[in-house]
């Protein structure tokens, strides 16, 4: 199939996936990474998060009786190759949380289980480049009763949520250049008290969270052996309200984030089913989110599940 000839028509179906869907590690959600079908991926990825400045609505602004604000997740990530064009990966965190000052007791625990489907839907391929159109659909629930009205140590909302994906991939040669926008939806959460104060007096234990969309951009270098990117996240909260002056957070607070970073996953030559995953992302625009570093450490091992393994060294990331 000619690369030129049907682009417009791969734009126009990337912007109907869009649209549809509103606009909201092993292979992610928001990456061009396919596995082949019948291999398994299971992983481990180990992050650490912390801040000591937060936004206040807009205002910037730190709290001697919170210090640092730190939280520790381990996550343990299973990718399977469904079809040729279909994976599937589950995921289940386990967190902790602490603050460095005050009377506030971190809290630990496992979050949410997820279950997430990606499926290359079209690729087209003229000498060295190569486009991808990706979707993708995550859902997940909360497999433990955490308090969700304890920002900002929460593990999490306590929410249900159902995100859809649309991802452009663009390689050339061994670089690339990946785009997504997502659509998450919320269900309405249960806290502990029957009445709380937004912009008004609210007399329930209900709460109704905000929405969220967010746009996902990755560039860099990928080969049969390693990937290097650089990746910007942009985070918004479709409603909400912010935090009131000296206040704690609230589980509807609109909580917004624009994060600059970097990644990089390395496959042995020896080992070439082994794969070791490291990245920091940076928060450098906020609202009602505090102003964090994130480090993550991955590995992670592939193989078939196929008795024949005739081809022992598949080039996982060339889709």
């Amino acid at each position: 199939m000619s690369f030129y000839k049907p682009i417009k028509k791969c734009i126009l179906i990337c912007v109907c996936l869009i649209a549809s869907s509103q606009l909201a590690h092993a292979q992610m959600e928001n990456d061009g990474i396919m596995i082949p079908q019948n291999y398994l991926c299971p992983g481990l990825m180990y992050g650490h998060s912390s801040w000591t400045n937060y936004w206040e609505g807009t205002f910037k602004r730190n709290n001697g009786n919170l210090g640092t604000v730190s939280s520790n997740e381990f996550n343990f990530m299973v990718t399977y190759g469904l079809a040729k064009n279909l994976i599937v990966t589950a995921g289940l965190p386990y967190m902790t949380t602490n603050a460095s000052a005050g009377t506030l007791e971190g809290q630990k625990g496992l979050q949410d289980i997820s279950l997430n489907i990606k499926w290359k839907a079209l690729q087209l391929v003229e000498g060295k480049s190569k486009l991808s159109l990706l979707a993708s659909v995550t859902g997940s629930t909360p497999i433990s009763n955490y308090q969700a009205d304890f920002e900002p140590l929460s593990l999490g909302s306590h929410s249900k949520n159902f995100t859809a994906r649309a991802v452009v991939d663009y390689v050339y040669g061994k670089y690339f250049f990946t785009g997504s926008g997502a659509y998450t939806s919320r269900s309405d959460i249960t806290i502990d008290r029957n009445s709380y104060f937004t912009t008004v007096l609210i007399y329930s234990n209900q709460v109704i969270l905000p929405n969220l969309s967010n746009y996902n951009f990755r560039t860099g270098y990928r080969s049969k052996y390693f990937i290097a990117e650089a990746i910007a996240d942009i985070s918004t909260s479709l409603g909400g309200f912010d935090i009131t002056k000296n206040n704690m957070p609230f589980p509807s607070n609109r909580m917004n984030m624009t994060s600059v970073g970097a990644n990089l996953r390395y496959r042995f030559k020896s080992l070439y089913n082994l794969e070791l995953t490291a990245s920091d992302q940076y928060v450098v625009a906020g609202r009602n989110s505090g102003q964090s570093n994130m480090i993550m450490g991955g590995v992670s091992y592939i193989f078939s599940l196929k008795a024949d393994k005739k081809v022992p060294q598949v080039n996982y990331y060339k889709n």
